[in-house]
């Protein structure tokens, strides 16, 4: 059993992955704090609280640091044990018409909150000489047609991961990175069906995964049976990328 003094922080947790995820971590026995742009987190986290940990709700701009200093101006960071960096955005288009903006908004959202968010925590981290980080990134990672900001944020975090976990190392603090592959959440539910169709069709299982695959995984990189895991990308994509 996890101890109660472990908080671990979410990001984009609101819903679909980052929701499971905190639903999972709870279950495990983790204190959980919800991080999201949307005011209903608020509400979400009473829906994970049990008898057994707690769970509060924070309204954030990630992709903005100082918003991300200011949320937690005034927090105990001493007691976070973990951070999971899974908030995201995409904004789909050819790079040829792709905008200034979608552009923008992607990177600041995916890649730029990783930074805020992990630079928040990460000194109470190295002063406990304690700590899980674990960064949420994409199978699109390696490029995809139409993808050009979502593809460089999510290629983005994987460098950040291994770079930390060089150099975190030393404190006892772990960085991997998960990427996930076609996963049914929000964003997904809004690609064609015929487009969902030829994605089926490359991964092995033949089948879409969920965000309790995801978040079962971050379980494992949270749990002291993997306390000899640093820098690692795990694919939770049943085969997708090979």
């Amino acid at each position: 059993m996890i101890s109660l003094s472990k908080k671990i922080v979410v990001t984009g947790s609101n819903r679909g992955i980052g929701y499971a995820i905190c639903k999972r971590l709870a279950e495990d026995g983790f204190d959980i704090v919800m991080i999201d742009y949307d005011s209903e987190v608020i509400n979400t986290a009473k829906t994970i609280k049990t008898e057994n940990n707690s769970a509060e709700g924070i309204v954030c701009d990630v992709s903005d640091y100082s918003s991300c200093q200011k949320a937690f101006e005034y927090y105990n960071k001493d007691d976070i044990y973990g951070v999971v960096n899974n908030a995201g955005i995409n904004r789909d288009t050819l790079f040829i018409n792709m905008n200034y903006d979608q552009w923008d908004k992607v990177i600041k959202t995916d890649l730029y909150s990783v930074f805020n968010i992990t630079k928040t925590f990460i000194d109470s981290m190295i002063k406990n000489n304690c700590g899980r980080i674990v960064n949420v990134s994409s199978a699109s990672w390696q490029g995809n047609i139409g993808q050009a900001n979502y593809a460089s944020a999510k290629a983005g975090i994987i460098g950040f991961t291994k770079t930390l976990a060089r150099e975190l190392g030393k404190y006892n603090i772990k960085t991997n990175a998960i990427v996930p592959g076609f996963i049914k959440t929000p964003m997904t539910d809004n690609v064609p069906d015929n487009i969902k169709d030829k994605f089926i069709e490359k991964i092995p299982l033949k089948k879409i995964g969920l965000p309790e695959d995801v978040a079962n995984t971050v379980s494992f990189l949270m749990n002291e049976k993997s306390g000899y895991i640093n820098g690692t990308l795990i694919e939770v994509g049943g085969g997708l990328v090979l």
